[in-house]
């Protein structure tokens, strides 16, 4: 199995997605978006690798959980791992939140191993962070132009429908 490089690990989050889940913070982002509540994720160089098997044990050991989100970072920025993890956990039915500074469109136009994970995915939280825009009353994301996309409903339909 591979290893992930990733800043943390939260085992159980209210905010991070719908449900108690674990929050897996992956290391490294191109966007460094100026305020972002995570900058200490932004380096490609930082964190620790952590084996995929220990990552799932971990996730799997807490029995409260009902859902995985990545976060970052930018989890696209470790396609294959994030695929490899995502299949397992698909597998194991738990509901698949990810965050990310690329849109809905930009994502299903990076290839075949971004389409993969978006197909054992739940929910995308889309776009960059952007602290003019911010709004601490939005569920589970920090501005206004970040969405959060039923991902399955989506890429069925061929377009974008907002999760409620």
């Amino acid at each position: 199995m591979s290893k992930l490089r990733i800043s943390q690990i939260i085992n159980e989050s209210i905010v991070d997605g719908p449900g108690i889940r674990t929050v897996i913070f992956v290391q490294g982002c191109p966007h460094k978006c100026k305020g972002c509540h995570n900058s200490q994720t932004h380096g490609f160089y930082g964190g620790y690798y952590l084996e995929i098997s220990e990552i799932i044990e971990i996730i799997t050991k807490n029995k409260l959980v009902e859902g995985i989100t990545f976060s970052g970072g930018e989890p696209f920025c470790q396609a294959n791992e994030i695929l490899e993890i995502s299949k397992i956990l698909k597998k194991m039915k738990y509901h698949i939140t990810i965050y990310s500074g690329y849109t809905f469109e930009e994502l299903i136009n990076m290839g075949n191993n971004v389409i993969k994970i978006l197909k054992n995915c739940n929910l995308l939280i889309d776009g960059k962070y952007d602290e003019t825009l911010r709004d601490l009353t939005l569920k589970f994301r920090g501005s206004k132009n970040q969405r959060i996309i039923d991902v399955q409903k989506s890429l069925s339909k061929g377009r974008v429908f907002i999760y409620d």
